[in-house]
């Protein structure tokens, strides 16, 4: 682990072959801990997915400079339209002068092709993108957990699934990658919040996901996972329609 910053605590971790973990722990309203986390894709056109929320802009782009140039980001990719997911997208976009947004195409119709001071390349379901080594494909999954515009990124090589806001941890002081059940606590978390849309194509859509074999899910809030993925994906989508 790489502290990045000492006063905020956050870290950079590689969860996978060229792939970082952005982490920064955070104390919410009630006094409980919450985390933060971006990823990272190190390669010829590098990857930064979820920009993080303004207000953490200058500790993430502290942890990024950790591993390579800023400058040097070509995509800046989210999942989907929110503070933690793209606040500082265009910050970004001003730092790194040849990057673009990343995402889904109705992300970009809806949403990105206003706000974002570049023209994003806009992903459609199933395409791949090349990022040398590297290579991700885009997931639609409307309305999982939630938004329109929702979707994810595989990580071909690595066989890692970005997976947003799909298994989201409460508390600050987790481990980088676990092996454990995280299932349960995000279970718990989902309750006590029920940030999900509860669409009627999750088990479809899990499946989807599932049927690509993740073996490391990079959560945007708690640990990264590492296991049989697709096992896990399909107890979540026997959780949601029980």
């Amino acid at each position: 682990m790489t502290i990045a910053n000492r006063q905020s605590g956050t870290n950079v971790v590689e969860v996978a072959d060229g792939i970082y973990r952005i982490n920064t722990p955070v104390v919410i309203a009630d006094g409980a801990g919450f985390s933060f986390n971006q990823y990272l894709i190190l390669d010829d056109e590098p990857l930064l997915f979820h920009s993080g929320p303004r207000k953490l802009f200058s500790l993430v782009r502290e942890a990024v400079a950790s591993v390579l140039p800023v400058e040097k980001l070509r995509y800046v990719g989210l999942s989907h339209v929110e503070a933690d997911e793209c606040g500082s997208l265009n910050e970004w976009l001003a730092a790194a002068p040849t990057s673009v947004p990343l995402c889904g195409t109705v992300a970009a119709m809806v949403s990105i092709n206003d706000l974002a001071d570049r023209a994003p390349t806009a992903l459609a379901d199933g395409e791949i993108l090349t990022l040398g080594r590297h290579s991700v494909r885009w997931f639609d999954t409307p309305h999982l957990p939630h938004a329109w515009e929702c979707g994810f990124l595989m990580e071909e090589s690595t066989r890692t699934l970005l997976c947003g806001d799909l298994f989201t941890q409460g508390g600050a002081d987790l481990p980088p990658v676990s092996e454990s059940d995280i299932l349960g606590p995000s279970e718990a978390f989902r309750h006590a919040m029920d940030y999900f849309s509860h669409t009627n194509k999750a088990r479809e859509m899990l499946e989807r996901l599932a049927s690509a074999e993740p073996t490391t899910l990079a959560c945007m809030h708690g640990s990264a996972w590492r296991g049989d993925g697709a096992g896990l994906l399909r107890a979540l989508a026997d959780r949601l329609t029980s």
